[in-house]
């Protein structure tokens, strides 16, 4: 059993980024960015209207009020993709349209409801003073030229596709999807829907497996309910082996009389660099590597798996697609948190806000087979070994569901 500390510096040396492909900008939504979007352009690319109304020069509309307008010719019509080429002079001025190019000559914009409003007549009414600069977004003001817009290791959502799209980005170079194998051991486990029969349980570890690994941004390409029988597990990982980046178990990595999983990856070449971690849940967790491939082992017990899954695989799958690594919180304990004398302790929990502090509490379900613990939880709470429990007003490390909010 070693410590947690230098088991995650051993899964570290042997991370790697998985390789990057050109996608279609419409395919690209909840990909990972393997490069930085810069701005093609300065944003706006043009000094232009906010406004519908008149391209004016300030200096004419001085002393305009409804009860003493001021009348300007009207020599031209600026709309957006239509940019007039007409120089305003001494009192002129032009219709412009939201979004058009602002006339050489002119230094603000008269909202409509502010003149007589638009008509074919050669004049119009300006009925209030004006300044430089009014309703015009100048040329660059949102954003400059070359400027990162989305650094490479970003999750796309619809707001960076939308920027992508503005800045004319059709493709980007976005992370492959690590390929995921993932597979539970055990007689007892069958399918939901299927009627219990004594000594059975439902299989439910997967189903958490699957869902976590599509919210990372992989995708599990193998995936299967393997009986208590070397020969049928020498088979799903032969081939697991050789076509995924990582291969994920649940369960028989314990000591158990049909534990053989450990077993058949060190008869197939895995190399094994640890086996049993000083943590609870999930003591028993094997981690080892075959060429490029990273092979963890993950007790069965529900809770044991989801914890071990989040505090061990979750960071290993978003590093090697770029992205940074996510920082653990401190929250102050509103009530008294389990600790074991050698071991560190996980518990899901919740995490909030409370007069401005962020505070928590760990679920009163504390065995690893009482997944239900995960149902309110936003986070998974964690701490070193010591005497005796942590106790309420004393910190703890949070680690925030990437899913979930604090409220």
């Amino acid at each position: 059993m070693i410590p947690i500390k230098e088991a995650k510096s051993i899964v570290e040396k042997h991370l790697f980024k998985v390789e990057k492909e050109q996608v279609l900008l419409k395919n690209a939504g909840d990909r990972i960015l393997a490069q930085d979007v810069v701005a093609s352009f300065p944003s706006p690319r043009f000094d232009n209207s906010a406004m519908d109304g008149f391209a004016v020069r300030s200096v004419d509309t001085i002393g305009a009020s409804n009860d003493s307008p001021v009348t300007l010719n009207m020599v031209g019509v600026s709309s957006a993709g239509t940019p007039s080429n007409v120089s305003i002079k001494e009192g002129e001025c032009i219709q412009c349209m939201t979004g058009a190019k602002i006339p050489n000559g002119a230094d603000a914009i008269v909202m409509v409801e502010d003149s007589s409003g638009f008509s074919e007549a050669d004049v119009v009414q300006i009925m209030i003073e004006t300044s430089p600069g009014k309703h015009i977004r100048k040329e660059a003001e949102e954003i400059k030229k070359g400027k990162v817009l989305i650094p490479a290791g970003t999750r796309i959502t619809p707001g960076e596709v939308g920027t992508c799209a503005t800045f004319g980005y059709s493709t980007l170079s976005m992370f492959k999807r690590p390929k995921v194998a993932i597979f539970g051991t055990g007689d007892e486990l069958i399918e939901p829907g299927n009627e219990l029969k004594p000594g059975e349980i439902y299989n439910s570890n997967l189903y958490v497996f699957s869902e976590l690994v599509e919210y990372t941004g992989a995708e599990v390409i193998r995936q299967g309910i393997i009986k208590d029988n070397k020969d049928s597990l020498r088979s799903f990982l032969s081939e697991a082996l050789d076509t995924c980046e990582v291969v994920i178990s649940s369960g028989g990595v314990s000591m158990g009389r049909y534990d053989y999983v450990r077993d058949v990856f060190m008869e197939l070449g895995v190399e094994d660099h640890f086996w049993k971690v000083a943590q609870k849940p999930g003591k028993p967790l094997f981690f080892g590597t075959m060429n490029s491939t990273l092979i963890f082992g993950l007790p069965g017990n529900p809770v044991s798996s989801y914890i071990g899954f989040m505090e061990w695989i979750w960071p290993v799958l978003t590093s090697m697609m770029g992205q940074k690594k996510t920082k653990k919180l401190t929250g102050i304990l509103k009530k008294p948190f389990p600790r074991e004398k050698i071991k560190s302790r996980f518990l899901f929990g919740e995490a909030w806000i409370e007069n401005g502090q962020l505070v928590c509490q760990s679920s009163t379900k504390v065995g690893s087979h009482m997944l239900t613990s995960s149902l309110k939880a936003n986070c998974i709470l964690g701490t070193g070994h010591g005497d005796g429990p942590l106790q309420p007003g004393e910190k703890i490390t949070i680690n925030i569901l990437p899913w979930k909010t604090i409220k």
